[in-house]
């Protein structure tokens, strides 16, 4: 054999191999390996964020630990090692796309366009993008904006909502885009931006978290529609049906209200209509 066949046949076979590895679903991905990657954003309360021990908490956090004991009795295995994965707004999808993670558990709104990159698991939570304003400066509406600057984090549904509201309304003011909520949040504080615009339940986590939460107010406005679902590889139904197996099972048995109130309970006794509805909805049956 020639230096060329030879060259030839290990292209060959590692195009194969690597074919193959693309093929594995995530379920045997998680088999073989013995471990589940769970992507998560760090400063999105009380959805996911760091907790005070750097560890991963949150809304949908509890949610996808109630996923991976879905996946270990549908793999039939005791045990199965989680890694949580930091992603960002901008990295979160292709995180999945390019199999770095397994399933993104934070607040993402399941839009149709983005069912052109993953798929969406049924819905877990419902608000809407409104504004959070320093009281000293508060900010009641959309239309308060005129003239001013508001910081939004890039690549997120927000963004697209509150520039459409700011037509809607006729106010021009300056949007600036922002990596993080965090870094939103810090802008407003040092007074180079006038609110910071996200998911009004972000919003209100973001103050609970806060050292002096009597300094912020958050607009009852809702300025859009914001369905909450987890995401998940595309055209990958197996996994998929696990996670959507176990989310039904929550809402059917009402288990879903112990994990509402140990992340909302703080700010809302009772589980709002719209949420309510969003449960009731995807308590699909077995």
């Amino acid at each position: 054999m020639n230096i060329r066949t030879a060259l030839a046949l290990a292209l060959v076979m590692l195009t194969t191999s690597v074919y193959a590895a693309e093929q594995l679903s995530t379920l045997e991905m998680i088999e073989k390996s013995g471990k589940i990657r769970i992507g998560y954003r760090e400063s999105e309360p009380p959805m996911s964020y760091l907790g005070d021990n750097g560890k991963p908490i949150g809304y949908s956090i509890d949610l996808c630990a109630r996923i991976v004991t879905g996946v270990k009795a549908k793999l039939g295995r005791s045990k199965i090692s989680v890694e949580y994965v930091p992603v960002s707004s901008t990295s979160r999808f292709t995180a999945l796309s390019d199999n770095k993670i397994d399933i993104l558990c934070g607040s993402t709104t399941k839009t149709l366009s983005r069912g052109e990159l993953v798929d969406f698991t049924q819905l877990t939570f419902v608000t809407g993008a409104s504004l959070l304003s320093l009281e000293s400066n508060p900010i009641d509406n959309v239309s308060d904006l005129q003239g001013k600057k508001v910081a939004v984090v890039k690549d997120t549904t927000t963004i697209v909502a509150l520039k459409d509201a700011l037509k809607n309304a006729l106010t021009e003011a300056e949007v600036v885009p922002v990596d993080s909520a965090a870094a939103g949040v810090k802008a407003l504080q040092e007074g180079k931006v006038d609110a910071y615009s996200s998911d009004q339940v972000v919003l209100i986590g973001l103050i609970l978290m806060s050292d002096d939460p009597a300094r912020f107010v958050v607009a009852r406005q809702l300025f859009s529609f914001e369905p909450f679902a987890l995401a998940v590889r595309r055209n990958d139904a197996d996994f998929r049906l696990v996670a959507d197996r176990v989310l039904s099972h929550l809402y059917r048995r009402g288990q879903i209200g112990q994990i509402y109130v140990r992340w909302f309970g703080r700010f809302s006794k009772e589980v709002p209509t719209a949420v309510q509805a969003v449960y009731a909805i995807n308590s699909t049956p077995e």
